[in-house]
């Protein structure tokens, strides 16, 4: 998607938890969540592991796209990681 500017993204955290959230800056979020200035639940969780990332062109797309993906279960969540969904 050569104009995608809004992506949802997984981490897997260091205790094996899974994250999901969305950014318009993936290598700038990803740097705050290892300094610890990410989203709450990734605090001392690290360290992180991008597992998934997928890009769309519209805002509103991106974070409809994440809000289906937290309500996946762990099952779920592996599957999309391993390509199998």
């Amino acid at each position: 998607m050569k104009d995608a500017k809004h992506y949802v993204y997984m981490l897997q955290c260091g205790d094996g938890t899974f994250y999901i959230g969305y950014t318009p800056d993936i290598e700038r979020r990803l740097t705050m969540h290892e300094k610890g200035k990410g989203a709450k639940y990734t605090r001392g969780r690290g360290p992180f592991r991008l597992v998934y990332k997928k890009a769309f062109s519209t805002k509103k797309e991106a974070m409809q796209a994440e809000y289906m993906m937290k309500k996946m279960g762990r099952k779920e969540k592996k599957a999309l990681v391993d390509g199998n969904i």
